[in-house]
């Protein structure tokens, strides 16, 4: 199938880009700047801002299957995943599988009073921004895949996506490999029934 990545060319969408194209599957990969991604077989780079609406509306008409891999860099004003999750909404694809932060939204009990309060502390202004995004994302259907801290290095093959409920209670989240988040997302836009308008956390194990 062919699958669209927003936030194509940032550490996590890479993986997805790479990832899905290893598994067999087309790839749309969208980015401000898709010159930084290479020349792969089965991979088609468009450029679109999603906060330019005409721009990331044609980018994305006609997807059958959205990914995130959408951050906020540093510095820059909140707004890109609420933008980017309206985006995905309106293109009406069969699904959207969003990536979020684990103690956010739905897994915030999840997480852990300790986490909740660095959140608040630490991403006070991105915060509206990943609950707008989440809440969009989950009213069209999509799935929100919510993840602790990422690192490097590769991907779990003993990975889980649980409900918030399940996670294992911990002082403070377990770090996950970027290259785990990415397979976690395409394990769920591969999986014929899906978790359809649900959060779900992703587990290393």
């Amino acid at each position: 199938m062919e699958i669209t990545v927003l936030g194509a060319t940032g550490a996590t969408g890479r993986l997805i880009v790479r990832q899905a194209l290893d598994r067999g599957h087309t790839v749309r990969a969208v980015a401000r700047d898709p010159s930084r991604l290479p020349e792969l077989a089965g991979l088609r780079p468009v450029a679109a801002d999603v906060r330019d609406p005409a721009a990331i509306a044609r980018a994305l008409a006609g997807a059958e299957v959205i990914l995130s891999g959408l951050g906020v860099a540093s510095g820059e004003a909140p707004g890109v995943l609420a933008a980017g999750a309206g985006a995905a909404a309106a293109a009406a694809p069969g699904r959207i599988v969003w990536l979020g932060a684990l103690g956010t939204g739905r897994s915030a009990a999840a997480a852990g009073a300790a986490t909740r309060l660095l959140l608040r502390a630490f991403m006070r202004r991105e915060l509206p921004d990943k609950l707008a995004a989440d809440a969009a994302v989950l009213a069209a259907g999509g799935t929100a895949l919510h993840v602790g801290p990422m690192a490097d290095g590769p991907a779990a093959p003993t990975r889980r996506r649980v409900a918030p409920a399940d996670v294992p209670r911990r002082l403070f989240p377990a770090r996950i490999a970027r290259a785990t988040v990415a397979a976690a997302m395409l394990d769920e836009a591969e999986d014929p029934l899906g978790h359809r308008g649900q959060t779900l956390v992703a587990l290393e194990r």
